[in-house]
């Protein structure tokens, strides 16, 4: 059996495997899931049974309008992302134009810049007292606001082009993805019966592509109903910044539970029409490797076309973001290297690296579970073990709280009880909060990861591990786990980028008096106070280039590949 029969047919567990010893595997994943399912559980429990039922408020003042501009947030952001993640995809894919190769990896680098910094950023140079519209004033003697209009960056229009500009990946990773995957055949027969290249876009790849697309777009939707950082600063009034204002200033917790149901609704609604889009989608023609793309010949102004519509993204993505943070941080370095600096990257450095170990290894036991035992239960708890993935920070944050700050309270009753003793906050409120909150969140990508890395290796390793006299553990020890290193590798440094981005959850969650890089820029910029912000702004999206790399390397040794 050769590795592509491994992919085609799914592992049975293995005639050699102990019962005894895949049993224990299988304990292991039930509590696994049970234990990061429980914050989904928390939520929906704390939402029906609150202390203080505000819903009827909620529905009669605020709530109409979270749910309003969240829609209208969510639709302008997926309308931008969809025109320029497939136009740019189509463009490097199907099109020669000068620097081709360069855009094909360089489009992916705004994934590098939260949100909330691009937000930042762009306030600093768009607002009234902002180089750009200082410079107008001086080149047309205007003396005030309102001797001219200028659009208001700070508003609704304002964070859906700051969230687009750093989402659109995610749908030109994937429609990029399918455009490669789609057999040459295809181009060729519309290209003789006289389609242009935008005839052939609409005509033939985007109805194949669209399962791929509808996996970006809802990625991207979910990261947007996630944000907080863009939302809070520019004073829009999503189902996040109502979930944080019902929880932080109203104190009310299980009025912030049944906005985080209303979110994790609209989490539901977005998984389940993408999985209904592409539901009776299948396509049989895949790629022939040997077989090279040809791509259209164009000509000089349509070359300068796709050389500007893959350079605009670039630039207002990254590239002026990189550079505005890199010069306020040379300017502001000495009031910006301090004690607390240091303190706080250490931090993020320490989280992130816990939760990326947590998540590898929590990962591995799920996935070499499904290995063993391949059968609806385990693929059902492979579903529910992924649900924190889908969770925005906000809703995750109170599912994490609830069971923990009830358990600290039920073991300080028992100790003030039994020894008189309080013991205070064990769980909640500690940096392990933090740690099982990013794992929850991101367990996902590494058990996604290894899952499909394992079912790369075919099952006769495991077959001759046991004919040899090996268990389970040891087959997993010295025979997997050197062949998953380059997969783990990359799972685990996916997960640290993303929880060192990561900040709706760690602002709820985090301890007293403990800060993250994250939440250092989110304090500093939130009272204006950019350049002292810029240095560590700077290093997270230097941090968030390293699963570019990783991304654009797996791309390209994937479009290379020549089967012989």
């Amino acid at each position: 059996m050769n590795q592509a029969d491994a992919v085609e047919h799914p592992v049975t567990p293995s005639p050699l495997t102990p019962r005894r010893t895949s049993s224990r595997w299988l304990i292991s994943a039930i509590v696994i899931t049970a234990i990061v399912a429980l914050p989904v559980f928390s939520v929906a429990w704390l939402a029906l049974f609150p202390d203080e039922n505000i819903w009827p408020h909620l529905i009669s003042t605020t709530l109409p309008r979270y749910i309003s501009t969240t829609l209208v947030l969510m639709a302008g952001v997926s309308a931008l992302t969809l025109f320029i993640g497939l136009a740019t995809a189509w463009a490097v894919t199907m099109c020669e134009f000068p620097g081709r190769r360069v855009f094909e990896w360089a489009l992916l680098l705004p994934f590098a810049v939260p949100a909330y910094v691009i937000a930042y950023v762009y306030t600093d140079l768009l607002q009234y007292a902002g180089p750009l519209q200082g410079a107008l004033r001086d080149w047309f003697g205007w003396q005030s606001a309102r001797d001219y209009w200028f659009p208001e960056i700070r508003s609704l229009w304002g964070a859906t082009l700051m969230l687009g500009l750093v989402l659109y990946p995610y749908v030109y990773l994937l429609a990029r993805a399918a455009f490669l995957e789609q057999s040459p055949s295809l181009f060729s027969v519309s290209r003789s019966l006289g389609h242009s290249a935008i005839s052939t876009f609409f005509r033939v790849v985007l109805p194949i592509a669209r399962p791929a697309i509808a996996v970006g777009l809802s990625l991207v939707l979910m990261e947007t109903l996630n944000d907080f950082g863009t939302v809070d600063f520019f004073a829009v009034q999503t189902l996040t910044a109502g979930l944080f204002d019902t929880w932080m200033n109203l104190g009310n917790l299980g009025g912030a539970a049944q906005i985080a149901m209303i979110m994790l609704t609209f989490v539901v609604i977005l998984v389940t029409l993408e999985r209904y889009s592409r539901r009776r989608q299948k396509q049989y023609a895949a790629r022939d490797n040997r077989a090279p793309i040809h791509r259209f010949v164009l000509n000089r102004p349509r070359q300068w076309v796709c050389v500007i519509t893959c350079a605009t993204p670039i630039l207002l993505g990254f590239a002026i973001p990189a550079l505005v943070l890199a010069r306020y941080a040379v300017i502001y370095f000495d009031q910006s290297w301090t004690t607390d600096f240091l303190e706080n990257a250490f931090n993020s450095l320490f989280l992130s690296t816990a939760a990326a170990i947590a998540t590898l290894v929590i990962g591995l036991i799920l996935a070499y579970s499904r290995r063993l035992h391949d059968t609806r239960p385990m693929q059902v708890l492979m579903r529910l073990s992924s649900l924190g993935y889908a969770m925005p920070g906000a809703v995750l944050a109170v599912g994490v709280i609830v069971p923990m700050a009830a358990f600290d309270n039920q073991v300080d009753a028992w100790m003030r009880e039994w020894f008189g003793v309080s013991t205070g906050l064990l769980l909640s409120g500690t940096a392990f909060a933090l740690v099982f909150a990013y794992t929850v969140r991101f367990l996902a990508v590494s058990a996604g990861s290894l899952e499909s890395g394992l079912q790369k290796i075919t099952p006769s390793m495991d077959m001759a591990a046991r004919s040899l006299g090996k268990s389970t553990t040891a087959t997993l020890l010295r025979v997997h786990l050197p062949m998953l290193r380059g997969t783990m590798l990359t799972a685990a440094l996916v997960v640290f980028v993303d929880c060192m981005k990561e900040l709706p959850a760690t602002l709820i969650l985090r301890p007293f008096n403990f800060d993250t890089l994250a939440t250092h820029v989110y304090q500093y910029a939130s009272d204006e106070l950019l350049g002292i912000s810029a240095l560590p702004a700077l290093i997270i999206v230097l941090a968030g280039i390293v699963p570019i790399i990783l991304m654009s390397r797996s791309i390209g040794s994937a479009q290379a590949y020549n089967p012989q």
